[in-house]
Formats: C-alpha cells, sequence, structure tokens
C-alpha cells in the first residue's frame, strides 16, 4: 500500500471509530482495532495511544499496534520532552523526520528503526487527554489529509478515554471513600453516636470524612474533616490524611498538636493539598472535650437545660496553610450533652449566606438521642433537595446521669 490514504480509505477510518458494532468489545479491544485499522489505512508500522497523567505531567502507553513493547514496559514520557512530549506541551501535530536520541526519548522507537513519526494530541474540550502517533520504518511523507485524519482518530480516542477516566475515577473515589469511612461506630462506655454521610451531586466524590476511635486510657478521638476538591485524588488523600491522624493521636493527648503534625506531614509531603478539620479528644471521665479546629466549621453543643450554640474554640488554618500555633480549647460536656460535627456542604447552599444555614443546624440540634438528632438535622437542612456537596454528619452524645 502506498504511504498516503485516499479518500475512500479515510472513509473507512472513519466508520471504524464511529463503529456502534464495537459497542459490545471492551474499552481495550475498540482502541486495538482502531489502531489496526490506522495502521492499515495510513500504510504506517506503527500506532500509540499514551494518556496523559494531570498530577506526574507524564504520558503513559496504554495502547499500541506493531510495538506493543511500549506498552507491555511500561513507556512513560514527560510532558514536553522528546518526540511525544512535545506535541503534548505545543497541543498541535509534529512531524519528525529524523529519529535518534536527540529527537526522541523513548528507546523503543529508535530500536524499531522507524525513521518517521507523526504525533497528534488527544484533546477534549480544554483537557489534554494525551498523545496518539504513528511511525514508519521508511522515509516517507505526511500530507495534511493523513494529518486531518489522525487529528480525528485521536478526537475520538480522546472522548473515550475521558468518559472512561471520569467513570473509573468515579467509581474508584466512591469504594475508597465508603471503605475508608466507619462501617459501623463503636461501642464506647458512656457515649451514644450516630452519623450520616451523604454524596453529593457535584462531579466526583469529594474528600469528606468522619471517624470515631478509641484510645489508649479509655480516650475517644472524634474527626470530621473536608479535603479541597473533588474526584479519586481528593479521596486518596482524604485516606493518607485520615491514617495519618489516627498514628499522630496516638502520640499526643493534644489535639492541637496532632493537627500541627498532620499539617507538617501535609506540606511536606504533598504541597497544595488543603484540607480543613476538626480532631476531639474525650477523656475517660467524658465531662469535657479537646478541640482544636483547622480552618473547620465549629461543632454544635446542646446539653439539658441550655440553648443550643456552636462551640466557641479558636479557628486555626486550614491544613495546608502556614500560620500561627495551633490551639486546643476545653469544652464542657454536661450528662445528656451532644456535640454534633460536620461539614460545610450540610450548612451551605450557593443563594444564601452561611449563616443562615448554621442558625438552621442549631435551631434543630437538641440533647436527644444522636439517632433522632441526625435524621431531624437532615430533614431539616436537606429535605428533599439532592445535595449538591458532599454531606457528612457525626452526633455524640454523653449518656444522662
Amino acid at each position: 500500500m502506498s504511504g498516503t490514504s485516499t479518500a475512500d480509505e479515510r472513509l473507512q477510518v472513519l466508520e471504524a471509530i464511529t463503529d456502534t458494532t464495537l459497542g459490545h468489545l471492551g474499552q481495550d479491544m475498540v482502541i486495538a482495532k482502531i489502531l489496526a485499522r490506522v495502521r492499515e489505512v495510513l500504510g504506517v508500522d506503527t500506532a500509540t495511544v499514551l494518556r496523559h497523567d494531570p498530577d506526574a505531567r507524564l504520558l503513559q502507553a496504554i495502547a499500541a499496534s506493531g510495538i506493543e513493547e511500549e506498552v507491555y514496559q511500561d513507556v512513560r514520557i514527560a510532558v514536553g520532552a522528546g518526540f511525544a512530549g512535545r506535541v503534548a506541551a505545543d497541543r498541535r501535530p509534529v512531524i519528525l523526520d529524523h529519529v535518534d536520541e536527540t529527537t526522541v526519548v523513548n528507546a523503543l522507537l529508535q530500536e524499531r528503526g522507524l525513521r518517521t513519526l507523526l504525533g497528534v494530541p488527544m484533546v477534549a474540550g480544554d483537557e489534554l487527554i494525551g498523545v496518539l502517533h504513528v511511525g514508519s520504518v521508511t522515509p516517507r511523507e505526511f500530507p495534511e489529509a493523513d494529518v486531518e485524519l489522525l487529528r480525528l482518530v485521536a478526537a475520538r480516542l480522546a472522548l473515550a478515554l475521558q468518559l472512561d477516566n471520569s467513570a473509573t475515577d468515579r467509581a474508584a473515589a466512591a469504594t475508597l471513600q465508603r471503605s475508608l469511612l466507619p462501617g459501623r461506630l463503636p461501642a464506647v462506655a458512656g457515649m451514644e453516636f450516630s452519623a450520616r454521610y451523604v454524596p453529593g451531586t457535584e462531579p466526583g466524590v469529594g474528600g469528606d470524612w468522619y471517624d470515631l476511635f478509641p484510645l489508649p486510657g479509655d480516650r475517644l478521638g472524634i474527626v470530621m474533616g473536608d479535603v479541597a476538591g473533588h474526584g479519586l485524588n481528593a479521596a486518596v488523600i482524604m485516606g493518607r490524611l485520615r491514617s495519618a491522624l489516627r498514628a499522630y493521636a496516638l502520640e499526643s493527648d493534644n489535639p492541637a498538636e496532632v493537627l500541627s503534625k498532620l499539617d507538617r506531614k501535609v506540606q511536606h509531603f504533598e504541597p497544595g493539598t488543603l484540607a480543613t478539620v476538626v480532631y476531639g479528644l474525650v477523656p475517660a471521665s467524658r465531662n469535657e472535650v479537646a478541640i482544636s479546629l483547622a480552618g473547620h466549621l465549629p461543632p454544635v453543643l446542646v446539653a439539658p437545660g441550655l440553648p443550643s450554640a456552636l462551640v466557641d474554640v479558636p479557628v486555626d488554618p486550614p491544613i495546608g496553610v502556614t500560620g500561627p500555633r495551633r490551639r486546643t480549647a476545653m469544652v464542657g460536656l454536661p450528662p445528656g450533652g451532644v456535640l454534633a460535627f460536620y461539614t460545610d456542604g450540610l450548612v451551605e447552599r450557593r443563594d444564601q449566606l452561611i449563616d443562615a444555614g448554621l442558625r438552621r443546624l442549631t435551631d434543630v440540634v437538641t440533647p436527644d438521642l444522636p439517632g433522632s438528632v441526625c435524621a431531624r438535622v437532615m430533614a431539616a437542612l436537606v429535605g428533599a433537595t439532592p445535595a449538591q456537596d458532599d454531606i457528612a454528619l457525626l452526633v455524640a452524645r454523653r449518656d444522662p446521669a
């Protein structure tokens, strides 16, 4: 076959990438069939798809025809480096007629004896999804018609991968988040608990979490947190923060010190991460709670015969933000007293000030059984309207005298 595609051959490729009969196949098989057809029509020896990882700024080979080793050997190319990296960085087609160590960083392209390469970016909307490139072991030209054909194929593959990435990330994030939230709240002498978690309707699972864990000396740790962002990355960071906080809680009986260590860990190992956290430590006596706030909304406290109110605790910077020394405040917890911890999704609405949501919350938190309090709070603040943002709620009650 000649090195230039005809109009009929280009039409065949377009039909292949829009063929609805491929719907019964898995995505890997669909991409493999499309790459094989591209090789046949363009008369090239290789065709490769590299997916873009925006966090690592890398391209990873995920499918190949004619040079499958790229996938088997987990080839990764930095954005901006070599041939594929240049295509990704510039987001425009690149034709390369001289393949050696000065023009490519993937040694497999040289070992296969490729002489000419054509690469195009895979873009969906404004998002770079990856790079599609083809190669020939003989010198040849790629006319504009061939470039446009490869761009159409890249656009089709970009959309398919974007949808697959989103679905995969959502499923993975939801699974991870469910696995990290307590399936059953622990039985703790002198205390009762109830909790709710509702995922929001915004794209991607968020990084909200709550935690409740016993500590040596019959103490109890209570945590509520919210990682900025949505999707798998937020859920992964949430899991790391949860595990790290538990570990630090074993080392210190000062919530401010625990959050300071968590902040130091985040700023060193995960710069750019931002999270709000409230950590409360209940002693064996159960008569008070030591609380430290890292940018989080204060819990609501109510006791028999007393009005409900937000606890008077100083608010320090969020985790990931450098600021003054963190502080711990002691809050009394009388017999029958109730503390309600929550994330901002419960009280924030786009069409009103957050103060209105906080007032509604304090109005409905009463010194009753935690299950009843949770039900009343969710009915009053959520009702029949789907939550836009994730909502986490944890209610703790000290047993009546």
